[in-house]
């Protein structure tokens, strides 16, 4: 979803481009500046299902598991 909407901006950005060449500076600042966040989503959302993997499975994830579901619901 995030990439088609990207796709759109850059697109939206290039039309620009055209208009006004000045914006170069501008959009090529703007391109860098979303890839370094999308970059950064990418490897926390990376981390985090890493760790979840890492407590949630396995014989002493499960136990951590049903600890927690313990702990919430009584």
């Amino acid at each position: 979803c995030t990439h088609y909407l990207f796709i759109v901006v850059v697109a939206v950005n290039s039309t620009l481009l055209t208009i006004n060449a000045g914006d170069y500076i501008f959009y090529t600042d703007w391109a860098w500046t979303s890839f370094v966040v999308f970059s950064i989503s990418q490897t926390l959302m990376l981390v985090v299902g890493a760790t979840y993997y890492l407590t949630f499975t396995g014989v002493p994830g499960t136990a951590t598991y049903y600890a927690l579901i313990m702990t919430v619901y009584t």
